[in-house]
């Protein structure tokens, strides 16, 4: 029993009555003026909530290819610890961002549906379920909060028929009014600050209690008002209010009132009229939805006769139901749809009047490495998978995979479809700027619309994880092999030419990983840091010698000698320095070490790049001999070898993620290229 009470105690330490409360508002109309007074944004319109929510989580400002970007955090899913997190799509939210700002404005694009359009597996219903998830999230915050309204029966407060489409309770006040009581509640306010604006009408439900009330009342709007209650509305999906979802099914199941609602025939008989709202069940998607969002999924997958209905709600913000007059909606209508689809709409000449009304947003495959990458740690880390080690590169080659299958053939012909990667991801190669990155995009016109789903993917990393149960860990060449196994059964690849193209690529990430690995080893061999000092130690003694036109003492003869040319040339060659350049990198260097001494600073090999990697090629390839790496492919170690070797796997497990397993295979793997004779300078 203790331990059920320390659960229950638990709980009741950490419940917040207050918050209930406030959620669970109730009152009277007047006492709701008070809070619009006080609050003007609960009147807010659908469009201009859902902007606010968004800009509610903040932005922030970064630069790329010299172009000033925002980044909103609302879709980094902060609320809920990133589980839908959208990474890469900066421009296309920014487009949709846009759209709602315009929306909100009343500048018109309130009139349109917001369509989400991109190939399979883009983001689209993501974007979509984090709108409606941050929606309910914002309402029931202080800052999001909103209000409905409801008629009391005979006086019976605990009697009351709330309104079906959760109604902005200003509605009540007449139309001729409306102008005079918005003045008043905006009062003292300035410019910048929120104004209240009355709009829209009651739905019939609504209309017919206000009506029956005011013919009790004789005419006295006052008593009417005094029937009236109020109470916090919280969003939610699962509850169906305010927020609505719709998927099409085939034809003969389709049924208009599904988005409008229907008639309650049970009602019929106490009520006697099809028409008499009160035999009416106002439950349809549109109607639901209604101070809220609602999402069409596939929208182009509906039949004609719902086309006309989100026609209606797009351009007038009504709707109508069976039986009844136009109803206005308050609500923000979003839709997605892959690209056969919206091929199909281009080209039907019936479907222009939907075409006019949509604003189409364009959500593309991720085209920057970094940004894959995001994608899959999200589901494939330490944390999420237990019980297998995941190799370095493992995830940042199937993305590099997946992103050149969507990019397209670079028209410079001294670009490779890698090299295009490399610009796109941040890296710099030479003779090219970031005005150039900013060309290579502008000459694309299909890029980032076509190519391997992150879903794909992500199905292959999980056979890769399941597909050996003996292995501690999965490599790049795992998961590999599991992509091209796929592409044989994939069911979006028609064409023969194209899977061809795709195994090509995975020839270039192998090759490239071939590259990253050696070149991982490499540095973890010449990682021993008082050799690297040493060799630069004499590096720029000869280096200030020379550009001096001075000579360098011999520490062990007392002698003074020239400064040691090829010392210079061997390490100088190893970032493809030409003969005829070595004059102006070595001023070079002296001119950093120059500046550093200006600044107060010691020059550390480190912070200079080029040199770096310069350095340590040297040390690999005066230490690789002696290292004797190639043994392990003879399975022939003596324990000198050996011990130098186990220095090497450390180095790889301490300094680059590898675990002893990883570690071991990528040794073995690298050992097998030297032995071919394959190693390549700078490579």
């Amino acid at each position: 029993m203790s331990g059920a009470s320390d659960i229950i105690s638990l709980v009741a330490e950490h419940q917040d009555m207050d918050q209930f409360r406030r959620k669970n508002w109730e009152g009277t109309f007047e006492e709701y003026l008070d809070v619009v007074r006080q609050s003007p944004k609960v009147a807010r319109n659908a469009f201009e909530r859902i902007y606010d929510m968004i800009l509610s989580a903040g932005t922030e400002e970064y630069e790329e290819a010299r172009e000033k970007r925002i980044r909103f955090r609302f879709f980094a899913d902060p609320a809920n610890n990133g589980h839908d997190a959208v990474f890469g799509l900066d421009t296309a939210l920014r487009a949709l961002v846009t759209s709602f700002e315009s929306a909100a404005k009343g500048y018109g694009i309130e009139k349109r549906v917001l369509l989400l359009h991109g190939p399979v597996g883009s983001s689209k219903s993501t974007i979509a379920r984090l709108l409606k998830k941050g929606l309910e999230r914002y309402s029931a915050t202080e800052e999001g909060a909103l209000y409905a309204m409801g008629w009391v029966t005979d006086g019976d407060l605990q009697n009351v028929e709330w309104c079906p489409m959760n109604e902005e309770p200003l509605h009540i006040i007449p139309t001729r009014f409306r102008s005079d009581v918005a003045a008043k509640l905006n009062e003292g306010r300035g410019e910048d600050d929120y104004h209240v604006k009355i709009s829209g009408e009651m739905c019939p439900l609504c209309r017919y209690l206000y009506s029956e009330r005011l013919r009790r009342h004789d005419g006295d709007w006052t008593k009417v008002v005094g029937d009236l209650r109020v109470r916090r509305l919280i969003l939610s999906e699962k509850d169906r209010v305010g927020i609505g979802t719709f998927q099409p099914k085939d034809e003969k199941n389709q049924d208009a009132t599904e988005l409008t609602g229907d008639i309650n025939y049970r009602k019929i008989a106490e009520y006697g009229s099809e028409s008499d709202p009160r035999a009416f069940n106002f439950d349809g998607e549109f109607n639901i939805a209604n101070r809220g969002i609602i999402e069409f999924i596939e929208v182009l997958k509906l039949d004609v006769a719902f086309l006309y209905d989100l026609l209606g709600a797009s351009q007038e913000h009504r709707i109508k139901p069976k039986k009844f007059a136009q109803t206005e909606i308050d609500e923000v209508i979003i839709g997605h749809t892959n690209e056969p689809e919206y091929r199909r709409l281009q080209n039907n000449e019936f479907m222009e009047a939907l075409r006019d009304r949509t604003v189409k947003i364009d959500v593309p495959y991720v085209t920057k490495l970094s940004d894959e990458v995001k994608i899959y740690e999200k589901d494939y880390n330490a944390e999420k998978v237990k019980g297998k080690h995941i190799a370095p590169h493992t995830i940042e080659m199937a993305a590099m995979w997946a992103i050149l299958t969507r990019l397209e053939e670079p028209k410079n012909a001294g670009l490779t479809l890698l090299q295009k990667l490399k610009l796109y991801n941040g890296k710099s190669l030479p003779g090219f700027t970031e005005e150039n990155i900013k060309e290579l995009r502008a000459e694309t016109t299909r890029e980032g619309m076509m190519g391997i789903s992150p879903r794909y993917v992500q199905d292959k990393l999980s056979n890769a994880l399941v597909a050996h149960p003996d292995a501690s860990n999965i490599n790049p060449f795992m998961v590999l092999n599991e992509l091209e196994a796929g592409l044989n059964h994939h069911a979006l690849l028609t064409s023969d030419e194209l899977r061809d193209k795709y195994r090509e690529l995975l020839g270039v990430v192998r090759e490239e990983y071939e590259n990253v690995v050696k070149n991982e080893v490499q540095r973890a061999i010449a990682a021993d840091e008082d050799a690297l000092k040493r060799l630069c130690g004499n590096y720029i003694d000869s280096v200030k010698a020379y550009t001096q036109h001075e000579k360098v003492k011999n520490p062990f003869t007392g002698q003074y000698d020239d400064p040691d040319e090829r010392l210079m040339r061997s390490i100088e060659e190893k970032i493809d320095i030409p003969d005829n350049r070595k004059d102006d990198f070595r001023r070079e260097i002296m001119n950093y070490i120059g500046a550093l001494s200006i600044d107060g600073k010691k020059f550390d090999f480190k912070t200079n790049e080029r040199l770096y990697k310069a350095l340590e090629l040297k040390l690999f390839e005066d230490q690789k001999d002696s290292i004797k790496l190639t043994s392990l492919v003879s399975n022939v170690v003596d324990a000198e070898t050996q011990a130098k070797i186990d220095v090497v796997k450390q180095r790889l497990i301490d300094n680059y993620g590898y675990d002893d397993e990883s570690a071991t295979d990528v040794l073995n793997f690298v050992a097998s290229i030297f032995a071919r004779g394959d190693v390549k300078e700078g490579a």
